[in-house]
C-alpha cells in the first residue's frame, strides 16, 4: 500500500485517458526539479514558466518521447510547489513509460484528485474552489461548466466572506456589551443588533435559495416518462433525446426495463428515463420492470405523465394523475395527429389538473 505524505513528490498523467493529439505528465513536490534532470538528462536547464523543447528518456539511457517541458517553482504553481509538466504525444504507452521513468526517479503515482488537494493544503484555493475543480471536469453543459468556473474563481467564497464579517462584527459587538455591563458599556443597542441579524438572515435565505438553483445545475434534473403502455413515452423519449434510444413498436408492454439518456434542455443536464407503462399484468418480465417505473417515478425531480390523446381517458390514467398531483410533473397528450376516439377530447379534463 503507497503511503499518503503531502510533501513528498507526486507524478501522474494529467490528461485523460486515451489517445490523443498532447498529453501531460505532471510532477509536484520538492524533488521535482531532481525528477526532471534525470527525465531529461542533457537537455537544457529549465526557465521558470517558459516552454522547452526536450527529449524524455528512461535511466538507462533509452530515449521515450520528445516533449516539451514547463516549470513552475514553488510557490507560485498550482500546487504551491514545484512543479513541472511534461507535454508529449498522447499516447498512452508513452506516457505510461515517462510516468513509470519518474517513479523510477523517486516520484510516486499521485492518488486521485491528489494535486488539488495539495493546491488546498498550500492555501492556493480554498475547499469550495476545490470542489469546483472536480465539477469543471465533471460538466456536461456550457451552464455546468460556467457554474463551476465562477466557484472556481471565487464568487461563492466572496459571497460566504460577506456574510461572515457582519456576522462577526456583530457577535464581537454582543460579547463586548455582555462582558462590560458594570460599567455601562454598550457597543450596539437591541435595536441595532435585531437589524443587523435580520439582514444576516435575509443574505444567508438568500444564498441558500441559489444554493438550490446552483444544485440543480451541477447535479442535474432526471425526468421520468410514465404512463399507461403504448401511449407514446417511447417515441416521445426518443424525440427529446434526439435518437431512436428506445425501441418503439405498436405492441403494448414494448419496453420492459428503464432507458436513459443525458441531453442538454436551456444548459440543464437532464437524465431521460424512458419507463414500461404501468399497468397490472402477470407476466414476470413486465412486472418487474412495472415495478422499476414506479421507484424511478418516485424519486424523479419530474414526472413527465405521457396521456395517449387519440382515446378517452382511461382509469389508470385518471389515478395517474390524482397519484401524482403533489409532484412536480407535466401532463402531455399524446398521439394529437390522430383522429380523436368519439369526439372526446381529453386536454380539457386532464391538463387543467397539471401542475
Amino acid at each position: 500500500m503507497t503511503s499518503f505524505d503531502p510533501n513528498d513528490t507526486i507524478v501522474a498523467i494529467a490528461t485523460p485517458r486515451g489517445r490523443g493529439g498532447i498529453g501531460v505528465v505532471r510532477i509536484s513536490g520538492p524533488r521535482a526539479a531532481a525528477v526532471i534532470q534525470a527525465l531529461l538528462a542533457g537537455s537544457p536547464a529549465l526557465e521558470p514558466r517558459h516552454a522547452t523543447l526536450a527529449r524524455a528518456i528512461d535511466l538507462h539511457g533509452a530515449p521515450i518521447d520528445e516533449v516539451v517541458a514547463t516549470s513552475f517553482p514553488a510557490p507560485h504553481s498550482y500546487t504551491g510547489q514545484h512543479v513541472v509538466e511534461l507535454s508529449g504525444h498522447g499516447n498512452p504507452a508513452l506516457l505510461d513509460r515517462i510516468v513509470g521513468a519518474a517513479i523510477a526517479a523517486g516520484a510516486r503515482m499521485a492518488e486521485p484528485g491528489e494535486f488539488t488537494l495539495r493546491a488546498f493544503l498550500h492555501g492556493k484555493i480554498d475547499l469550495a474552489q476545490a470542489e469546483a475543480v472536480a465539477d469543471l471536469v465533471e460538466a456536461v453543459t456550457p451552464t455546468q461548466a460556467r457554474a463551476a468556473f465562477d466557484q472556481l474563481e471565487g464568487t461563492l467564497t466572496r459571497a460566504i466572506a460577506g456574510i461572515d464579517a457582519p456576522l462577526f462584527h456583530l457577535i464581537a459587538k454582543l460579547e463586548a456589551s455582555v462582558d462590560f455591563p458594570d460599567e455601562g458599556y454598550h457597543f450596539v443597542t437591541p435595536a441595532d443588533a435585531a437589524a443587523e441579524a435580520r439582514t444576516i438572515a435575509d443574505a444567508l435565505a438568500a444564498l441558500i435559495a441559489r444554493g438550490r438553483e446552483g444544485r440543480l445545475i451541477r447535479e442535474g434534473a432526471q425526468v421520468v416518462l410514465a404512463g399507461r403502455p403504448n401511449t407514446g413515452k417511447s417515441s416521445l423519449f426518443n424525440a427529446l433525446a434526439g435518437t431512436d434510444r428506445a425501441i418503439v413498436t405498436a405492441v403494448p408492454g414494448t419496453t420492459r426495463d428503464l432507458v436513459t439518456d443525458v441531453v442538454d434542455i436551456n444548459g440543464l443536464a437532464v437524465t431521460l428515463v424512458d419507463t414500461a407503462g404501468l399497468r397490472s399484468t402477470t407476466d414476470i418480465v413486465e412486472s418487474e420492470g412495472v415495478g422499476r417505473a414506479e421507484q424511478a417515478a418516485g424519486v424523479a425531480d419530474c414526472v413527465v405523465l405521457v396521456i395517449d390523446g387519440s382515446i378517452p381517458p382511461a382509469a389508470g390514467d385518471l389515478a395517474l394523475v390524482r397519484s401524482t398531483e403533489t409532484r412536480a410533473r407535466v401532463i402531455a397528450i399524446n398521439k394529437t395527429d390522430l383522429p380523436i376516439a368519439d369526439g372526446h377530447d381529453p386536454a380539457p379534463s386532464l391538463a387543467c389538473r397539471n401542475r
